[in-house]
């Protein structure tokens, strides 16, 4: 057998399984407490846009200052994204704090 043709056929079997396999990304998202709803609306948009391209998306609420007494603000943010996206996404990791950021995962349907 012909080594040359072996590995030409090994390297042909690689290539077809890499076109097959599936990838995503994380995307990360990132508001404030006291984001305004048109600037919210547009994250939603984007979010939107990344779940149709089968990526998982990190929403992050980040607090500085004294707004972390906002942390039901907050809550109250990632549920009404969370309600407008519930259509493509499913909760990955439901909302929790670390540190001075609220974070939760969403991950496509």
């Amino acid at each position: 057998m012909d080594y040359g043709r072996y590995k030409y056929e090994q390297t042909k079997k690689q290539h077809e399984a890499k076109k097959k396999q599936t990838t995503f990304q994380v995307k990360e998202i990132k508001v404030r407490p006291k984001t305004g709803d048109h600037d919210l609306q547009t994250k939603i948009g984007h979010i939107k846009k990344f779940l149709g391209r089968k990526d998982k998306v990190k929403v992050t609420v980040m607090f500085r200052g004294r707004e972390i007494t906002l942390a039901d603000r907050g809550r109250q943010l990632l549920q009404r994204v969370l309600a407008e996206v519930d259509e493509l996404a499913v909760v990955e990791q439901h909302p929790k704090f670390e540190g001075r950021t609220m974070v939760m995962i969403l991950a496509p349907k």
